[in-house]
């Protein structure tokens, strides 16, 4: 298992195949000079002989800060977790995006800055601050490009996670196509998606209910331990995702914005 999930994601086996050799050739050799060894292969041996791993199992499903969601993407190899995070600074309200998108991705980040500044007020956030904070979005691993509509529901959580510092949910994942009128769209790819899940010890999933009927044609194995929350719309969506208490840790463009505009009803300021 460590073999497959740290040195060999691929479509085929032909490089597991090849891994196991080297460790089957470390193995003859000490055989041939007499040197003693457990039968087992221990870690330690593994990284010796095929060196530091090539993959690595994301922890970003704890979500220790705001800003940060964690959703799901199907690749060549598999499924694959996908941390989409955000920041804000001082500004003229630009929205950035970084981590070699594609135009698609690139209009789902867009379609929810969107849609949060047209629902300001249901969201509990100071339409002003649009236009004095820049936003960045970030998807790590910028040397792999990324594309596709199904992390438009982890664009919207991240955004609204940082407008509100408010956390999202630990242990959580989600995908799901966005659009304006806020609903969220099923999406393809959602049994290798699952296996992302439980590979990264995620306990809740965030689905489009028109995915329901593809959870029920995988095997129960796969999908145990899981708990499905199924969602209509987006608003949908961030109730189940985000924390009710913002972070204690926030940032300060709550007290900033108040001392502009102190005149503005039902702001919280802490």
């Amino acid at each position: 298992m460590h073999i497959i999930e740290d040195y060999t994601r691929e479509a085929g086996v032909r490089n597991l195949e090849r891994r196991i050799g080297d460790l089957m050739r470390y193995r003859a050799k000490q055989v041939v000079v007499g040197e003693e060894f457990d039968k087992k292969i221990t870690k330690e041996e593994l990284r010796k002989v095929l060196g530091v791993p090539m993959h690595h199992d994301e922890d970003e499903v704890k979500h220790t800060i705001p800003g940060v969601a964690t959703g799901l993407a199907w690749t060549q190899v598999g499924g694959e977790i996908l941390s989409i995070e955000v920041s804000l600074s001082r500004g003229g309200g630009h929205l950035s995006l970084t981590g070699n998108l594609g135009e698609v991705m690139k209009e789902s980040a867009t379609i929810a800055f969107e849609f949060i500044k047209a629902h300001a007020s249901q969201l509990n956030i100071n339409p002003d601050v649009f236009d004095a904070w820049n936003v960045h979005v970030h998807i790590p691993e910028g040397a792999t490009p990324k594309d596709g509509p199904s992390a438009g529901i982890t664009m919207l959580t991240a955004l609204t996670s940082a407008f509100t510092q408010r956390k999202v949910k630990g242990l959580l994942a989600m995908t799901g196509e966005i659009t304006l009128r806020g609903r969220v769209l099923p999406v393809g790819g959602v049994k290798e998606k699952i296996l992302a899940a439980k590979r990264n010890g995620v306990t809740d999933l965030i689905l489009s209910i028109d995915n329901e009927h593809d959870i029920k044609d995988i095997k129960e194995d796969y999908i145990s331990g899981l708990n499905f929350h199924y969602v209509e719309n987006m608003m949908q969506v961030l109730d189940l995702a985000l924390e009710k208490e913002q972070d204690k840790n926030d940032l300060d463009y709550n007290k900033y914005l108040n001392n502009l505009h102190p005149e503005v009803i039902g702001f919280k300021v802490k």
